[in-house]
């Protein structure tokens, strides 16, 4: 910090009257600004880049705000028309080259992307909840979850296997081959606005893929402070155009959907939007991997340890104030221990700090914005219209800020419609069951298929729920939640969450294209089948 820094804070300072209000906000201003500076972020920011010298700037810009406080934090300028040419242009050339790098040098620009984020770690943590709300520690697992995923992929660029087979025509051999697709288009939502982009990204990249980034209008600045990661990482390696950033509205997202040199668009989203987006691409025959909408439930029979439950289902709806794909948004409990498990819940939820996400101690912070809280407060009155007993929670919390809620749980007479539309907010609702057939029934009754989980101890409906009639989920859990991915696994789901598989197992296969060559090496030319020709 040079003088003229000092001077500045000082003489603002000196204009704050002597309250303790004013003491605090000049105290939280001045945070926030370190913050930004630590992650290269100004009042204002280009919203479009290319690589370390490719920003680029124009007349229009989003606004990002606190959603703690609904105050804004800094501007981020959008992608013009032509601006996006560029960018596609952009990563076109690059993929040009850059699939002929060999996957494991690929792979080392992935592991060096890794280290530069574990960097920035906190910061970067710390400015996903400012900026989505989050509180600090899940802000920071995200960005773990960034470097892990890096991890992931550095091993990956050595495993991009394919497979040989023996071929029915002496002196032939068959095999397969995975090769690079082309640019990807990735399309990101609010919740998690950097682990998201990463799960692609580092994918993509090892498989030999360029990639352009369209972030939520809502998260914008946390898009910028990566592509300045993203860029310092490139121009270790003498590269520019292989992770390019495109920030602005559904326009953007528009554009890229219909845009013929992205064969593949990976969007997580909601699931009205995703529909479109699927039309969209499947309209020129492009691929889509689609991530969307969960509504997630946890069955809790009566043989099921309920401290364990209870703590599962506490994090799982309540953690990120509802706000993941895969939040818990249904418990499905046998009538026998329904009642004890719901007394367990309702103290636990009322012990819950509700805050502002970065302090310490805080377990909850505020939803997206206004409109989420709207949302919240119709489906809790629909609810009760339906015959809904509301447990606790509820209610919104103007008096910690806008866009603050209280967890609600609220005990179902069946699963009416709004139990089966998800709701993203930290809504949970509570429906009985007698036998395990009627809980497994009652837990697919639902458009969506992201992740799911059964609490028992005993082994025949724990097999039954992840047997072929049991569980219609992308994600199947036994005595673990339903949130909480680890990377490593494929994850994604089933019906309208839309069938996409990202991050680990053989997900990568989503950014490649398969290729099955014969090789005769022999000086005759038998035909298959034995088809005499000639």
């Amino acid at each position: 910090m040079n003088f003229n820094t000092i001077r500045r804070a000082l003489v603002e300072y000196r204009n704050y009257q002597p309250t303790t209000v004013n003491y605090q906000r000049f105290i939280q201003e001045s945070a926030m600004k370190s913050l930004l500076e630590k992650l290269n972020l100004q009042a204002i920011n280009p919203g479009v880049c290319t690589g370390p010298d490719g920003w680029r700037s124009s007349d229009q810009a989003i606004t990002s705000y606190n959603p703690a406080t609904n105050e804004a934090i800094a501007q981020v300028t959008t992608t013009t028309p032509e601006a996006y040419e560029q960018v596609v242009q952009t990563a076109v050339a690059t993929f040009h080259t850059w699939r002929s790098t060999p996957a494991p040098q690929r792979g080392l620009l992935i592991r060096d992307l890794g280290n530069a984020l574990r960097e920035v770690r906190e910061p970067l943590g710390e400015l996903v909840s400012l900026e989505m709300g989050k509180i600090r520690a899940e802000g920071i697992g995200e960005v773990q979850e960034m470097i892990d995923i890096c991890d992931f992929a550095v091993g990956l660029s050595r495993q991009l296997y394919g497979l040989t087979m023996h071929s029915e025509r002496p002196t032939h051999r068959m095999y397969e081959q995975w090769q690079p697709l082309g640019p990807i288009g990735i399309i990101t939502t609010f919740n998690f606005p950097t682990a998201v982009w990463s799960w692609n990204a580092a994918i993509a990249a090892v498989a030999g893929d360029t990639m352009v980034w369209k972030p939520s209008e809502l998260t914008p600045l946390t898009a910028v402070a990566v592509q300045h990661v993203a860029n310092r990482v490139m121009a270790d390696h003498g590269l520019s155009g292989l992770f390019n950033l495109a920030v602005g509205g559904p326009n953007v997202g528009k554009m890229m959907a219909e845009d013929g040199r992205f064969p593949l668009i990976a969007f997580t989203g909601s699931i009205p939007v995703g529909r479109i987006v699927a039309q969209t691409v499947a309209g020129r025959l492009g691929r889509s991997l689609l991530e969307l909408g969960g509504n997630n439930a946890i069955i809790v029979d009566q043989t099921a340890d309920l401290d364990l439950a209870t703590r599962a289902l506490l994090f799982g709806a309540v953690g990120t104030a509802g706000q993941r794909c895969t939040s818990t948004r249904r418990l499905i409990a046998h009538h026998t221990i329904a009642d004890n498990l719901a007394a367990r819940l309702v103290q636990a939820y009322r012990q819950v700090p509700i805050g502002d996400p970065l302090q310490a101690g805080v377990l909850m912070g505020p939803l997206v914005n206004e409109k989420a809280v709207a949302a919240m407060l119709r489906a809790v009155q629909q609810a009760q219209a339906d015959g809904g007993q509301l447990l606790t929670g509820g209610r919104a919390r103007p008096d910690l800020g806008p866009n603050f809620v209280e967890p609600a749980i609220i005990k179902m007479p069946a699963q009416t419609e709004i139990v089966r539309t998800e709701t993203f907010a930290p809504i949970l609702y509570l429906l009985e069951y007698d036998t395990l057939d009627e809980a497994i029934a009652l837990h697919n009754d639902v458009p969506q298929g992201l992740s799911s989980a059964i609490f028992t101890d005993s082994l025949r409906a724990a097999e039954s729920f992840l047997g072929a009639g049991g569980s219609d989920c992308g994600i199947a859990n036994v005595n673990i939640g339903t949130s909480g991915a680890e990377i490593g696994g494929a994850f994604g789901g089933e019906k309208e969450t839309g069938g996409g598989r990202e991050s680990g197992s053989d997900a990568w296969k989503a950014y490649m294209r398969r290729q099955t060559n014969t090789i005769n090496w022999g000086k005759d030319l038998p035909l298959a089948q034995g088809i005499t020709f000639g």
